[in-house]
């Protein structure tokens, strides 16, 4: 964990200052530019009257050289930077864009406001930035899950896994994490046009986020009032969800506010019969949004804290 203070200077900045719109106007966000490389990629490569073996060799190739573009990109800033007292700085400021810590407290947050106000409309329009499923078919109920749903998943795949993997590998490890993060979020999905150019970007993501998802979930179990809730629903329920990783934060936290999660859900007109999480508790509501925010905020407190631990060990 050699770069953990780096990692911890990065944490403080972005809770802070999130990345303001002043910047993203200007000069855009690394996450984008890597989007513009993957469209790119994804329209020249990944030919339609190819046979899928070919189309997944390709993927495989196209995901390969994206990562490693990233990777390369990291340790040539990181090499130009001096090995001084100066660098945990640097390198905090450079890792910083590429946390969502205050983007995902933000976004959550401005869901559950007009959703304790009592106005649906507001609420289902805040949800439909962070979520892929219908928002029109969304009730109270459907809204506060999604909401609290994307927070779980999206602390782990948005905070937790890029900190891991920039505090082991300083900005080689993070600038390769979001170019896996990323290569899943645009062509992993099981589509006609994907399931084989994305086959690696999901299998890749899947490896490099199981041990940052499951100690999410630790960590929301760990500042949950429901503690042994939490640490219980986490390990009878995650397995049962459909990815692999999202499962253990989501019933951490769907035991740590002793609601269900998860449960049949509508993407594009279609209803996916999804296993419920925490199955025999209630439904969540505005004030478990607000709960949720407050776990997910004491996790990152703690975060930060073990960053600092490991940096003066």
């Amino acid at each position: 964990m050699g770069f953990a203070d780096a990692l911890a200077v990065a944490m403080a900045v972005d809770s802070v200052l999130g990345w303001p719109d002043a910047l993203f106007v200007r000069f855009g966000h690394p996450v984008t530019w890597l989007g513009r490389l993957i469209t790119a990629l994804d329209a020249r490569c990944n030919r339609e009257t190819d046979p899928p073996l070919q189309r997944r060799a390709i993927g495989v190739a196209a995901a390969g050289a994206v990562i490693a573009l990233a990777a390369g990109v990291g340790w040539a800033v990181q090499s130009a930077i001096d090995a001084s007292w100066a660098r945990l700085v640097l390198v905090g400021i450079i890792a910083w864009p590429l946390l969502a810590l205050r983007s995902l407290y933000d976004h959550v947050a401005a869901v559950a406001q007009p959703l304790k106000a009592g106005d649906l409309d507001a609420a289902r329009l805040a949800v439909a930035k962070i979520v892929g499923r219908d928002p029109a078919l969304l009730d109270k109920a459907g809204v506060a899950r999604a909401a609290i749903e994307s927070l779980a998943e999206n602390a782990s795949d948005g905070v937790v896994a890029p900190v891991l993997w920039g505090a082991l590998f300083g900005l080689p490890g993070i600038f390769s994490y979001k170019a896996v993060n990323t290569l899943d979020s645009m062509i992993g999905h099981r589509t006609a046009r994907h399931q084989s150019f994305g086959w690696a970007a999901a299998r890749i993501d899947d490896i490099v986020n199981l041990i940052p998802a499951r100690l999410t979930g630790l960590l929301f179990a760990l500042v949950a009032a429901r503690r042994s809730e939490a640490m219980s629903c986490m390990m009878l329920d995650a397995r049962q969800h459909r990815s692999i990783n999202a499962g253990w934060p989501e019933a951490a936290m769907a035991g740590a506010l002793g609601v269900r999660l998860s449960g049949p859900r509508a993407y594009r007109g279609r209803l996916a019969e999804e296993p419920w999480l925490n199955r025999d508790a209630r439904d969540p509501g505005a004030l478990d949004v607000a709960l949720g925010l407050e776990i997910y905020v004491r996790a990152m407190i703690v975060l930060t804290g073990l960053l600092v631990i490991v940096a003066l060990a």
